[in-house]
């Protein structure tokens, strides 16, 4: 899948993760533009959308009136609808979120009336018994039925969106990272890729990871820092995988984009027990080992990561401790199954959460899109992006309308 030499199109997407494939299928949908993905590996979905446990969130968790509250409703329907539409498997199994301690109670209230502000339907606060019920290794206070989540390979969407996308004339690049981009005498911009040179009216940046470098190599400051955090993931051994039926979840701690340490029974019907949330001295770091002195540098010199670190150094030391001890995470993850043993645990696998961190040290919880002339950056989409992806390619599309003055 090589491009042309010089070759044209309305708009570049720099990314072939499931952001910028969706928003490709938008764009081929609603303008009829011509499109062409540009995604730096061998392969679509290679880091972010590839490297996720494959949840359809409901959007439990997130600030009622925020993007991502309403582009996760409006993503899951259109992603259901799209699995269905293409024959890829999928279930809506429905998840527990567990009280196991009593302030854990109060913020279980509060997570339900989230939900229910949010639209959720079918929430349903489950006593101890009601909650052995569904889960029967569980133990917990109380509980939370969400029966709107469910599990899918995010891979495979991906995949079967970027079919669409050809079929529609667009263009999917891959091994085509971007290198340059200069805006020539006609106005059009000019990108120079590993798999040669494009040439766009405008540019819509999806490229997670590399997002805020991809925006200063496109002339843009994004006023953000991406701070790569490495999620590690255990998989129950065969044995062990009938002490969760669906997926069970912590009650998350509010001040932190992170879900804690829980169960997921993937479409594949193994169960992954994870992750915990380490700083990745790597951006595309998935191996414990994995460093960049480019990338360790790019946090190092960031105040706003010397400033996250200085608030919340206590809950970091917990999280990399974690990481180094089985039995640290062991313990974690019997708060919520009791039964789970070292000897349940094999080996799993491991994601790199692109979070967006700006100079305060501020984790930017909701997602964010800056705008620049004839460009799009998409600068903070981390979960529950993929579940919004579809959600969240109709609103750059329908910026990239009024922006970028397609017909």
């Amino acid at each position: 899948m090589l491009a042309a030499m010089s070759a044209r199109a309305d708009i570049a997407i720099i990314g072939g993760g499931i952001v910028g494939v969706a928003t490709a299928l938008a764009l081929t949908n609603e303008s009829k533009a011509h499109v062409v993905v540009l995604e730096a590996e061998p392969r679509l979905a290679a880091h972010q959308t590839g490297n996720n446990s494959g949840v359809i969130h409901s959007a439990l968790y997130y600030r009622p009136g925020s993007q991502k509250a309403a582009l996760c409703r409006r993503g899951r329907e259109l992603l259901l609808r799209f699995c269905a539409e293409h024959d890829i498997a999928h279930e809506v199994c429905g998840k527990v979120v567990v009280a196991s301690a009593p302030r854990d109670v109060t913020r279980l209230d509060e997570l339900m009336q989230r939900g229910i502000a949010n639209g959720l339907l079918g929430l349903a606060r489950l006593s101890a018994a009601e909650m052995r019920e569904r889960e029967p290794h569980v133990r917990a206070t109380a509980g939370l039925f969400v029966p709107e989540t469910g599990v899918v390979d995010y891979r495979r969407v991906t995949e079967a969106m970027a079919a669409e996308v050809y079929k529609r004339g667009g263009r999917v690049v891959t091994g085509a990272r971007v290198l340059a981009v200069a805006r020539t005498t006609d106005g059009e911009l000019a990108l120079e890729t590993t798999a040669g040179a494009e040439r766009a009216r405008a540019i819509i940046n999806c490229a997670g990871l590399q997002a805020d470098r991809v925006a200063r190599l496109c002339g843009t400051e994004p006023g953000v820092r991406i701070v790569p955090f490495r999620g590690e993931y255990y998989s129950l051994v065969p044995e062990a995988r009938d002490l969760v039926r669906a997926l069970i979840y912590p009650v998350p701690d509010p001040a932190l984009p992170f879900l804690g340490v829980h169960f997921t029974r993937r479409i594949t019907g193994e169960v992954e027990a994870g992750p915990n949330a380490v700083l990745a001295w790597r951006r595309e770091g998935y191996r414990k080992g994995s460093f960049s002195l480019r990338d360790a540098a790019s946090i190092l010199s960031y105040g706003g990561a010397w400033r996250l670190g200085a608030h919340y150094w206590r809950t970091g030391l917990g999280e990399l401790y974690r990481s180094v001890s089985k039995a640290a995470f062991v313990r974690a993850l019997q708060t919520l199954v009791p039964e789970v043993a070292a000897a349940a645990l094999g080996p799993g696998g491991a994601g790199v959460r692109a979070q967006a961190l700006d100079p305060t040290g501020k984790l930017l919880d909701d997602f964010c899109i800056l705008e620049s002339a004839h460009m799009l950056h998409v600068l903070n989409a981390p979960s529950p992006a993929a579940t919004a992806s579809l959600a969240i390619g109709e609103r750059l599309a329908e910026m990239a309308k009024q922006s970028f003055a397609l017909g």
